[in-house]
């Protein structure tokens, strides 16, 4: 219980700076068409008990984006849409003998405000995709081929027009969909940075 006490706490600070951020705002540079980035997430979550602290999962992995809508709205509303795909060659849960695979998110709709507070923008964002590993995950009667799903945000650290940093924090599921004769799940929080190039 106190493990999702500590996760609802670190969610509700993060949208405080979130509001704080775009209820100061200024002008961002101008956001480019093309965006790649490299990035590195740990997570934790469950899979079979309730408690957050059971199964920690490592990723890295390469995101190319695309601007698909240029600064929409008005107001704190105001931003642009990017569409984009992960790749991800490093998967690594901790404690399950070495189990390890790659995954691909196909999906990523990220909404990027239009303002920020010095020069960090938050932004929302919705993904999911597919990951295979060695073996089955989570281990026992399951399966080798799981879904990913996640909900999350975070903020850009702009570095100039071209550079930045990003933290995020979302939530995120993994599971087979019935693949395997049995389907338990992996819910946990993942944190993330990644450093961006933007064409």
């Amino acid at each position: 219980m106190s493990d999702l006490l500590n996760v609802k706490a670190l969610c509700l600070s993060c949208l405080i700076l979130v509001l704080t951020a775009t209820s100061t705002a200024q002008e961002l540079p101008s956001r480019n068409t093309w965006d790649l980035s490299v990035w590195f997430a740990g997570a934790t979550g469950e899979e079979h008990t309730d408690s957050f602290a059971e199964a920690q999962i490592y990723t890295a992995g390469v995101f190319v984006g695309r601007t698909i809508i240029r600064e929409l709205g008005s107001g704190w509303r105001r931003g642009s849409l990017e569409y984009g795909f992960d790749v991800v060659p490093l998967f690594v849960a901790s404690g399950t003998h070495g189990l390890h695979g790659v995954g691909f998110d196909p999906v990523i709709v990220r909404w990027n405000s239009g303002h920020s507070f010095v020069r960090l923008s938050p932004y929302v964002e919705l993904g999911g995709g597919g990951l295979a590993t060695n073996s089955n995950f989570p281990a026992g009667d399951t399966s080798s081929f799981n879904f990913m799903a996640r909900g999350g945000g975070g903020f850009n650290i702009f570095a100039g027009e071209r550079h930045a940093i990003d933290l995020g924090c979302r939530w995120w599921h993994i599971s087979n969909a019935n693949l395997g004769a049995r389907n338990p799940e992996f819910n946990g929080v993942q944190f993330s940075i990644g450093f961006h190039w933007l064409k």
